[in-house]
This record gives structure tokens, sequence and C-alpha cells, in this order.
């Protein structure tokens, strides 16, 4: 059998240090350097058995590709089991289990016209794949795994959601002028009949708590489902190919939608109908959950498990941070604690780490310090 192993570059430099320069660049001839480095330490921690028995591996190339999410290192090998196409394939996945426990590879099996595939990560390492009868039951459900810990694990997916949902308790309310004096005035020249000038108290507004339960059900139901609707409509055209744009942009755009929709909340512009924001930045984030199915290239049924599996993991992984927030919130809506140091300081606090990755994301600058507190 032959095989091509995609490994993203930054996460060989995280395990075995390839930036030998540390300039935050990775070069090619760093990479050539780290050959054998790079094949000893991946294929040390994947194992493929050929019904039951163990396959020999050999390396036979090693080069790059560009991903959406950045540069991979791309490992070819060969390997040799008892029969040319076994009918259950085996395979162990240990890369960077003892790293990142968040990793995930997706490994896809061809043999003749079947194909067979699974995502694998530390809590799940080991497929057993079916090639006389390739199970898409199980590998929906594998995707679906996926789909719930990239949206769990996506702290910036997660920030923006909450910033649109922290107002849907509350409801912004005019204040009243104190006295006679906040009344709109004019200033008249008797002489030309012209306004001369405008005083006007500028109208005061405060965050008051909800009074019902139902409103803000429905406003997070908007919320929920225009992001949702978005999302899908850009994740299905990346992961087909139809559209593409660079990682660097992509990953920028989103840490400027988590800043919008927090700053939002301190100086409301959109108040009445938020979902419009979770509508117009879910194109973004649905290049940036693309991401996770990076070079996927499969059949019609195949890529339908696996697409239509990834995304109801996405659903699910976001209803369950609704369903867990929102009856909190609305419980906490009158008090201090939620208006004062959830809802203005979490909001501000969201803000200054959306800044921060957007600096980083968009302009390639390491911030000191910065991914040590925030994860990136």
């Amino acid at each position: 059998m032959h095989g091509q192993w995609d490994i993203a570059l930054r996460d060989l430099d995280f395990a075995i240090g390839l930036d030998t320069r540390h300039d935050g660049a990775i070069t090619w001839g760093e990479v050539q350097a780290h050959r054998s480095a790079i094949e000893n330490y991946a294929l040390s921690r994947l194992t493929i058995k050929g019904d039951g028995l163990t396959c020999t591996m050999q390396p036979t190339g090693q080069m790059i590709d560009d991903h959406t999410d950045g540069a991979y290192d791309v490992i070819l090998f060969d390997a040799v089991c008892d029969k040319n196409i076994p009918s259950k394939l085996t395979v162990v996945y240990q890369l960077m289990y003892d790293l990142d426990p968040y990793h995930r590879g997706i490994v896809t099996i061809h043999a003749g016209d079947k194909i067979a595939g699974a995502v694998l990560g530390p809590s799940n390492p080991v497929a057993s794949l079916n090639l006389r009868e390739p199970d898409r039951w199980g590998e929906f459900k594998s995707f679906v795994t996926d789909g719930i810990w990239h949206i769990w694990t996506g702290i910036d997916h997660i920030l923006f959601l909450l910033s649109l949902l922290l107002p849907a308790v509350l409801i912004r309310r005019r204040v009243p002028p104190a006295n006679e004096s906040w009344r709109k005035g004019t200033v008249m020249s008797e002489a030309t009949g012209v306004v001369m000038a405008a005083l006007t108290q500028r109208p005061q507004y405060r965050w008051e708590a909800a009074t019902r339960f139902w409103p803000p059900c429905l406003d997070v139901i908007k919320v929920v489902s225009a992001f949702s609707l978005s999302h899908s409509i850009t994740l299905s055209l990346a992961v087909l190919g139809i559209v593409h744009l660079p990682s660097r942009l992509v990953e920028s755009g989103i840490a400027l939608s988590v800043m919008v929709a927090a700053l939002n909340n301190i100086y409301p512009v959109v108040h009445k109908r938020v979902w419009l924001i979770a509508f117009a930045f879910g194109f973004i984030h649905g290049l940036g959950f693309a991401s996770a199915l990076a070079g996927l290239q499969l059949p019609a049924g195949a890529m339908a498990a696996s697409l239509g599996g990834f995304s109801v993991g996405v659903e699910i992984g976001q209803e369950a941070i609704v369903l867990a927030f929102l009856p909190l919130a609305y419980l906490m809506r009158k008090t201090r604690f939620y208006q004062v140091v959830l809802f203005r300081w979490g909001s501000l606090l969201i803000i200054a780490m959306a800044t921060g990755w957007f600096v980083q994301r968009a302009f390639d600058v390491l911030i000191p310090g910065f991914s040590a507190i925030v994860p990136n």
C-alpha cells in the first residue's frame, strides 16, 4: 500500500523543533535538515495492521504542501502487509497524543473503488476499517465527534457566540431626561430667521433585565439559526473546493468578528437585530471550520458522510454551549455580577483578546507572552 501523511509544520515544530533559527518562519531547508527526525517521530506513532497482522512501513519521500490553514509536511510511505488488499485494516494513530489532547487526524483508505475513513485522536486512537464494505455510519459518527471537539476547542468561535448571546437577556432602554434643562433648545437669529445653533442633550440609554424568558429565547434562536445557516454554506463550499481564501485572511476575519461582536455590547450599533452580525460573520467562521477538513478528497458517498457528520457535530457543540448559557444567564440577568462583571467587563476582556489575535494573525507578529495567556 502507498500512503501519504500530511502533518502541519506548526505541529511538527511544536513536537520536535524545526525552527532552528528561531525567527518564526520554517523554511524548506530546515524541513530537509530534519527529514529523518520527522519520519522517525511520525512513523513511530502510526501503526497499520492488515487483518490483525502489523504492516511494515518505509518512508519513500517528503515534500511541502499548502492547506487552507497553513503549510504541511507531506510524508510519503509504503506499507507492506501480508495481503495486497486485507479485508480489514486497523489504524492506530498516536501523533502528539502526549502533547496535545485536542489533536485530530483524518485517515482515508482507498482500496480499488472502495474508500473508508475515520477521525482519530488521543481519546479514540484506533480505527478498524472494512475495505470490502465501508462503514458509512461509523465514519459519520467519527466526524460528528470531530465537529463537536472543533467547536469546544475553538475559543475564538466560542467567544464570538457568547458575545452575541450576552445581551440576549437584557433590554436596552432610553433614560428619560432628569429635568427641564435637558430639553431640546434652539437659538434663532432675529435678523435672518436661520437656526444658528442647537443645544441638545444626547439620549442616554441603559441595559435592564428582560422581564420574560421567551423573548430572549427567541432572540437566541435567531442568532444561532443565522450563524448556523451562513457558516454551513461556506463550510460546504470550502470543503468541496469551490471557495478558497488564504488562512491568514480567514483567521484574521474570525478575530475581527469576535472584536466587533463584543464591541457592539459596549457601543451598541446593532441591538435589535443582532442575528445580522451572526449571519454576516458566520460566512468567515464557516471557512475556519473547513480547515479541520482541509485536503479531504472523497467521492460523493464518503464526502456526504464526512461533511454531514462534521456539520452535525458543529451544531451539537454549538447547541450545548447555548443550552448551558441561556438558563444561567436568565437567572443572573438582574444581578450586578451579570450586568457589570460578565456583560460589561467580560465584553471588554473579549475585545482585548480579539484585538491581540487580530494583530498576530493579520500582521504575522508575535505579541510577547500573549499566546501563553490566551491560546491562539
